[in-house]
């Protein structure tokens, strides 16, 4: 099917622009929760600190720009928190 009008070509290409870069930002989003996870694993308490507060702030920052729901955010916080501190305690 082909796009025959000029607005329907422009908005085709700015979905494709938005879905490439959404997906980036939705893939370092991934990598960054799990290097939190298996920092907590390992128990390495600076690396443990340093990728949560990497993480906490990348979250709110995707959040903000409402490519995640504030709610989801907040809980992927919670999650990760708790599982940095029973490693800490355990």
């Amino acid at each position: 099917m082909a796009l025959r009008h000029k607005s329907a070509l422009k908005r085709a290409k700015q979905s494709e622009k938005k879905k490439h870069r959404n997906k980036a930002v939705m893939s370092t989003l991934k990598t960054l929760v799990k290097k939190v996870v298996v920092s907590a694993e390992a128990k390495e308490s600076q690396d443990i600190k340093e990728n949560l507060r990497l993480a906490t702030a990348y979250i709110d920052k995707v959040a903000g720009k409402g490519l995640i729901h504030k709610n989801k955010a907040s809980r992927i916080v919670s999650r990760l928190n708790t599982r940095v501190n029973r490693s800490a305690n355990s």
